[in-house]
Formats: structure tokens, sequence, C-alpha cells
């Protein structure tokens, strides 16, 4: 099914730019994004109507430490060189209520959170377990929105001594539009993005965007992906290359698959950047075993998110939370 592309009048030569109205089914959504370069806009009832500003000359450009902190590749680098080991846990925001969130990223940040992980709460959160998905549900039943987490973030995140990489599913983006999105993300002070539903290979827009921003758009690599694949993957994520610990979803396991070891090694071979490793990931026990592994971060989701978002009040859930975290820091080299 081919896409309808039709110039608009407004278009302007003298600025290397034109300006697009194209037509094209759901399915093929996040290829039409990886045609656009600069703005997007989608219409929210259909998902269908979009209108791409698409520049002619491309600057690349790689991250750097923005005015707030460090960026992500420079935090772990700075740990790797030390011979320790990252943390790096992952909260749903707005699970119980975004005030709480906020008090939960000073706490994990305090407690020697080296990255925290912050979830868009999302409606279809496939790549996640029970845990997350309810914790998801809770934080929209709870009215959560996008630019609420967004305006939480840019009064928090200028207190953190750590950065922060927002962790959001493609949906909530392209409703936003890739440009507004990413520049939302900057002003909010943080510092990456995780977006676990976008294929490799329409990645292009969003890392062009997010790299014209200082934002490091992390990738993840899964047990059965192809080495060539995992080469490229390898070379592309930025502040870290994501690997994924087991197939399936996100959620405690009693163990850790020993092949994660292997794929450390082969990951390592291919980049210099830090490996962190996901999923599956919930005692001391396995952070130490990842650790010896040769893993430079481990993040921890579902064990956090339990221990915050079950407790009986808040207050007992950042209790719970604090416990938690220091216990895992601690396991750490």
């Amino acid at each position: 099914m081919a896409f309808a592309l039709k110039p608009s009048p407004s278009s302007s030569a003298a600025f290397g730019h034109s300006t697009m109205v194209v037509t094209v089914p759901r399915r093929f959504l996040v290829r039409a994004l990886a045609a656009a370069t600069a703005a997007s806009s989608v219409d929210p009832p259909t998902g269908r109507q979009l209108v791409l500003t698409t520049p002619r000359v491309l600057a690349a450009s790689v991250p750097v430490a923005n005015e707030r902190a460090l960026s992500v590749a420079h935090t772990l680098s700075r740990i790797k060189e030390q011979g320790k080991t990252a943390l790096i846990p992952y909260i749903t925001a707005g699970d119980p209520d975004l005030a709480t969130t906020a008090d939960a990223l000073r706490l994990l940040d305090a407690c020697g959170a080296d990255v925290i992980e912050l979830g868009i709460p999302f409606s279809d959160p496939y790549a996640d377990g029970p845990i997350i998905q309810a914790s998801a549900a809770r934080a929209l039943a709870g009215g959560t929105t996008t630019d609420a987490v967004f305006s939480m973030l840019k009064e928090v995140t200028p207190e953190l001594s750590c950065p922060v990489v927002l962790f959001s599913y493609l949906g909530p983006i392209v409703r936003q539009g890739v440009a507004s999105f990413t520049a939302a993300v900057k002003e909010a002070g943080v510092k990456g993005l995780i977006v676990p539903d976008l294929p490799y290979a329409e990645t292009y827009v969003i890392k062009h965007e997010a790299s014209t921003k200082n934002l490091e758009l992390v990738l993840l690599t899964t047990p059965t992906t192809p080495a060539e694949r995992t080469k490229e993957i390898a070379q592309a994520s930025q502040g870290f290359v994501y690997l994924v610990s087991a197939n399936g979803v996100t959620g405690p396991r009693a163990t850790v698959d020993p092949r994660v070891k292997e794929r450390l090694e082969e990951i390592k071979q291919l980049t210099n950047k830090a490996v962190a490793v996901g999923f599956g990931i919930s005692t001391p026990e396995h952070v130490r075993q990842i650790a010896e592994w040769g893993a430079d971060a481990v993040i921890i989701g579902s064990a956090m998110v339990k221990h915050l978002g079950k407790a009986a009040s808040p207050t007992e859930g950042l209790k719970k939370l604090e416990e938690y975290a220091r216990s895992l820091k601690d396991a750490l080299p």
C-alpha cells in the first residue's frame, strides 16, 4: 500500500525545507516517521494524518553533557574506570502518585543510584510483565499524564546528582510528535531516552531529534538478537547498550540466565560503551553475579516498582524502597 504525498503551498526552498501532507495506514506509522527529520504532528483520533517538515541537509551530532549534570555515557564511563558496577533503578511515574514519584527520585539518588530510569505510564506496555503493567494502570487511573510527568521532572532533576533516563513506549511519542516530545524531555532535565517498541530499522528520526537536543537514545539487544544486528545496535546505542537478560517480559525470576555472561563477553568485544543488564533481576545475589560476569551496570525494575506501588501508604512504600535500594547498592562492587 503506497503512501500518498502531496506538496504543501507553504513549501519554502529558500530555507531548505519542504512540507508534505502524508496519509499513511497505521501499521506504516513508524516508517512514515522515519521519513521525517525535523518535526511531525499526528491527528490524535486516527493516528493517520501527518504533517512532516523535512530539512534537506542533516547535521549529525553526538550527545554531550549539558548544563545540569553529566551525560549518561560520561557517568557510566567514570564508574567503569573506577572498577565499579552502576546501579540503575526503574520506577513508574505516577505510581502511586507524582508527588511520591518525586520523593522516590530524590531518595534513589540519595541511596547511590548512578542513573535512574523513569517509566512513562502507557495503556499497552507489552514488553512489561504483570507488576509494571499494574503499576502503569494505577498511574493512569490516578490521572497521570505525560505533561504532568514532565512538569514534575522540571522541578526535581535540578536537585539530583545522577542523570535520569526516560522509558517511553512509542505511542506517547507519536501522539505528541517526535520533535515536540524530545524538546519536552530536554526541558525536563532528562538525559536519555529508551523506546522498547521502536524497531532498530526505524530509529533514525527519533535518534536524530534526540541528538539535536543532547539526549542519548539507548537501544536494546536480546539473547536472540543476531550477531550482525547486535553489532549495529552496539555501535548505534547512546548512553549505554541495554542487554535484556532473557526472552519475554519484565518481572522477577528465580535465577539469571547463564547465557548473559556469554552475551556480555560478545558485546564487550564490539564496543567500549557501558553495557547494562536488565529484565528479571531482583535480588542482591543477582546483581552481584551479573557484576562478576562483567556488566557495567545492572537495571532493576519490577522489584523496585513492587516495593513502592504495593505498600500500604506512600510513606511505607518509600521506606521499603530505600531499604531495598540500599541492599542492592551494598551488593555491588
